[in-house]
């Protein structure tokens, strides 16, 4: 269970200096330790992947990748990192994240859900373009991935980069507070 009684701040690192995951990060911990000081740190942690990550295996991996950095250079109380990729499924393409949360030596896995790309901007991302660069010459938008992403684009402002992450984070806190139910599937 989480620990919701201390005067002692959280520390809360976040595998990135994009201002949107990190207002993701500290809101999420921040939903769940109203009461609490969050003192939160972005850091440049790489992913170990390509700047735009194709497919589920690599983008899952590059949030590990984060999080591991993370755990390895700096202390905190909780570790969170979010990495944006994009694939092509069976019903489309899409655009989504997986974050990885842990807690000592507790981890977590969830995923955002998943927002439609026209085949025509997928497709520059198989050529090797970030989203966030192809977004900005589709709407004649600048640095749109540390605003309101292509999910704000592509949504008209009714869901944005951030609250996707933090939606994705609050579930994946799920874990640690229920930690005996899911201590079995650890």
């Amino acid at each position: 269970m989480l620990e919701c009684h201390s005067d002692k701040p959280i520390t809360l690192i976040v595998g990135s200096k994009n201002p949107v995951k990190i207002n993701a990060a500290k809101a999420a911990l921040a939903t769940y330790f109203p009461d609490r000081d969050i003192i939160c740190q972005g850091v440049d942690a790489p992913s170990g992947v390509a700047d735009q990550p194709l497919g589920e295996a690599q983008t899952l991996l590059g949030a590990h990748n984060r999080i591991r950095y993370c755990q390895a250079h700096y202390q905190g109380d909780y570790y969170m990192a979010m990495e944006g990729g994009a694939a092509q499924f069976d019903y489309g393409a899409a655009t989504f994240a997986f974050v990885v949360i842990a807690h000592g030596d507790e981890h977590s896995v969830g995923r955002s859900c998943n927002l439609p790309l026209p085949k025509h901007l997928y497709q520059k991302l198989e050529q090797g373009q970030e989203l966030g660069d192809v977004m900005d010459a589709a709407f004649a938008t600048k640095n749109i991935k540390q605003q309101g992403g292509a999910i704000g684009l592509l949504t008209q402002g009714h869901a944005t980069r951030q609250s996707s992450y933090q939606q994705a984070l609050l579930l994946a806190m799920a874990p640690f507070n229920h930690s005996e139910l899911f201590a079995s599937t650890r």
